[in-house]
């Protein structure tokens, strides 16, 4: 995940999970439920909201940004 990513993205989900499920947070203004999964990467990005979900055991997020922990 790059510093960009992390400072543009609505809002970021930490989540145990490596497949995960986006609906815009289930508002007025959500969009239809989508489902993901980050294989390597160990997050991934909503294509609808820009969403980033992170995996919680993610090295790199522990190493750069423990603050998300």
């Amino acid at each position: 995940v790059s510093e960009v990513e992390l400072k543009t993205a609505p809002e970021v989900l930490i989540v145990e999970d490596h497949k995960v499920a986006c609906d815009g947070g289930g508002s007025a203004l959500g969009h239809p439920k989508v489902w993901y999964e980050m294989g390597d990467e160990h997050y991934v990005t909503c294509k609808y909201c820009d969403r980033l979900f992170i995996l919680k055991d993610s090295e790199q997020i522990q190493a750069d940004r423990p603050d998300l922990m």
